[in-house]
């Protein structure tokens, strides 16, 4: 199993950073080098507890579709989306959220197993946990951006 652990500080409070993290939209818009979009499940706004969406997006020159389900959640601090149907033999994101003095500490902890055995493996050794990587620290750059931006027009 590959778990990728990223950690974003953002300058918003930390229900802002919770809902904007969850939010369909701005996820394809974080997503839009890979083409990514929700084709079913919740395909706009915010996906809550028990909720799927499926994504249809270019990965490797492929269209490939993942659905997740949203398998637990407490506001404004946890909440994890697995994958129901996809590629991976098993996919696990786990989203964390602690707020200290108005930042908000975002951690992802991306939990993941290929398929196909030894090539599978050496599949994500050469490739896949570098592009899982940057495609996070894409959305978290997007995330960040938008949340700063909200929290500073907020009075």
């Amino acid at each position: 199993m590959t778990t990728i652990h990223l950690t974003t500080t953002i300058q918003a409070p930390i229900q802002t950073v919770f809902d904007v993290s969850r939010n369909i939209d701005i996820h394809q818009q974080s997503a839009s080098k890979s083409n990514e979009i929700a084709i079913a499940g919740v395909t706009s706004g915010l996906i809550n507890l028990n909720e799927t969406v499926t994504w249809k997006g270019k990965h490797f020159g492929f269209y490939l579709t993942h659905k997740s389900r949203i398998t637990a959640m407490t506001f404004y601090y946890y909440f994890v989306d697995e994958m129901e149907e996809g590629k991976f033999k098993t996919f696990k994101h786990e989203h964390f959220f602690e707020e200290k003095n108005g930042i908000t500490i975002m951690t992802d902890q991306l939990h993941y197993e290929t398929p196909f055995g030894i090539f599978g493996k050496l599949f994500d050794y050469l490739f896949l946990k570098k592009h899982l990587t940057q495609f996070l620290l894409e959305r978290n750059k997007v995330l960040k951006k938008v949340c700063e931006t909200t929290s500073s027009k907020t009075p």
